[in-house]
């Protein structure tokens, strides 16, 4: 959607009322000198309505300006920062209207409040530069927000994957493979699939997909796993099936310009997972394997082959599902990533989602160490000792958190990065541990199922014995350092006002 003509009215009305405001005129004050109505100054002012060019003179000429002046778009630098996010295109770029709001309401805002906002969007800038957030992290920020937004759980899509596969898959054998969709990317959209010519194009080792959409060919990475293409093929078949133009044109994408592309790639992306995993029947398996009365690894690891799911794709499946049908929605999904190039401290966390509320664990941007007491930091660790494991390595814990009655049951699933990385990477799927919980996964009160105390990093840990400490305390230190000066200086109050020094 276009927004330049409300930017220009905007910027427009944020002048005329600096303008007046600065030479201490009223509405009436104006409307008198130019023979302007108050309403239409107070529409203008609110970026809703652009004067003809005989009232921007007459304007001008009451504001003691050019007529040029009046009508460029450059703003004064009290006002600079609201022109910048104007004129950055961020506001284009996001579809204001999946999270209930319209792009009139935002611009009137801002011109009810130009010097609140301006403060504010000059807050946000310095953020942005001293955490080197990207226009791109901002799209995938808003991306989580969203999905968080709806429980993780599009009706949508998964109606559009089921009438898909009602059509073209019902008659086929489950689960589905490369061979049928294929097939059907052909024949029924006319996308060619050819593996991608590593030797021809080395830096494109790391690329599991790239779309030519001029010749419409899909090029895959040679070395997919069985779950692997089938994921990236149905992705292209969800491209294709919702009409979603305005898109990445690579998996992962190399770059995303604007959040629609990074909406229709996660779009696409669920779509492929429906078709992989169908909502009925694993809503069926979860059942049966939450009434299961002891943890066994090797059922979960059965159903993920089952469906021939990567460990990503099982998980976030049940981040869909477990909030709509389960009443489960006390949940995290988390995916943290091992650069096997560094120090075993290299642990980052590289994908988040929240759901009913943020829940520890949670990013942490400060250069901090995260608790190696967490499963999925301790998943990696073990998978680095064990390079031979053909299978993804599957892990457990309850975890209570420091400072908060908070514990969750942990799964967590760890394996490598893939062909043409070094890295590699667990996800973990957090339940809160309640009353609801525990009636619907019976395995969860299985004494076998290890129970460790956690953190959120070693800064912040008070557990000072914990032997995975990496990092010493320092919050702690500094908190209590803080605690020890406002107590000290509460007795040296009292001190002042006791009867001896009076």
């Amino acid at each position: 959607m276009s927004m330049k003509k409300e930017y220009v009215r905007l910027i427009f009305g944020l002048k005329i009322r600096q303008l007046r405001q600065d030479k201490n005129l009223s509405f009436k004050q104006l409307s008198e000198s130019t023979g302007l109505s108050v309403s239409y100054l107070n529409e203008i002012e609110k970026g809703k309505k652009f004067p003809k060019p005989d009232k921007v003179f007459k304007l001008a000429e009451s504001l003691g300006v050019s007529y040029d002046q009046l009508v460029s778009l450059k703003l004064s630098k009290k006002l600079e920062p609201i022109a910048v996010l104007i004129q950055s295109g961020i506001l284009d770029n996001l579809p204001l209207e999946v999270f209930g709001l319209e792009a009139s309401t935002v611009l009137e805002l801002i011109a009810e409040a130009p010097s609140q906002v301006n403060a504010f969007i000059s807050t946000l800038i310095k953020i942005a530069r001293n955490y080197e957030l990207s226009q791109e992290n901002f799209y995938f920020a808003a991306l989580r927000s969203y999905q968080e937004m709806h429980d993780n759980y599009f009706e949508d899509i998964e109606a559009s994957a089921i009438l898909f596969t009602q059509k073209h898959l019902a008659a086929l054998p489950q689960p589905i493979d490369a061979t049928q969709l294929r097939t059907l990317l052909r024949e029924r959209f006319k996308v060619q699939v050819s593996p991608i010519p590593l030797e021809l194009f080395p830096a494109l080792k790391s690329m599991r997909a790239v779309l030519d959409p001029e010749h419409r060919m899909l090029y895959l990475h040679p070395e997919l796993t069985p779950g692997q293409e089938v994921f990236q093929l149905g992705r292209e078949i969800g491209f294709q099936f919702l009409g979603l133009t305005n898109r990445p044109f690579s998996s992962p994408p190399s770059r995303i310009h604007h959040f629609e592309e990074a909406l229709n790639n996660f779009k696409a992306s669920y779509f492929a997972v429906c078709l992989s995993m169908p909502r009925d029947l694993v809503i069926e398996d979860i059942k049966a394997w939450f009434n299961q009365p002891l943890w066994d690894p090797a059922y979960m690891l059965g159903l993920m082959q089952k469906y021939e799911a990567s460990p990503e794709m099982f998980l976030h499946r049940l981040v869909n599902l477990l909030p709509k049908f389960f009443n489960l929605d006390q949940l995290f999904f988390l995916r943290f990533s091992d650069d096997l190039s560094k120090s075993r401290d290299n642990f980052s966390m590289s994908k988040e989602l929240h759901l009913s509320r943020l829940h520890n664990p949670h990013r942490n941007d400060l250069d901090e160490h995260y608790c190696r007491r967490w499963v999925s930091i301790r998943i990696l660790d073990h998978l680095k000792m064990d390079a031979n494991l053909s299978a993804p390595r599957l892990d457990i814990q309850r975890s209570s958190y420091v400072g908060s009655k908070s514990e969750y049951l942990c799964i967590s699933l760890a394996h490598p990065g893939g062909s043409g990385t070094n890295y590699n990477l667990s996800v973990t799927l957090g339940i809160l541990i309640d009353n609801n919980s525990k009636r619907k996964i019976r395995f969860l009160e299985d004494s076998s199922i290890p129970f460790r105390q956690v953190s959120e990093t070693c800064e912040r840990c008070p557990i000072m014995d914990c032997t995975e400490r990496v990092a010493q305390p320092t919050e702690i230190v500094r908190r209590e350092r803080d605690f020890r000066i406002s107590q000290q200086v509460e007795l040296l109050k009292q001190l002042t006002n006791s009867p001896q020094q009076s």
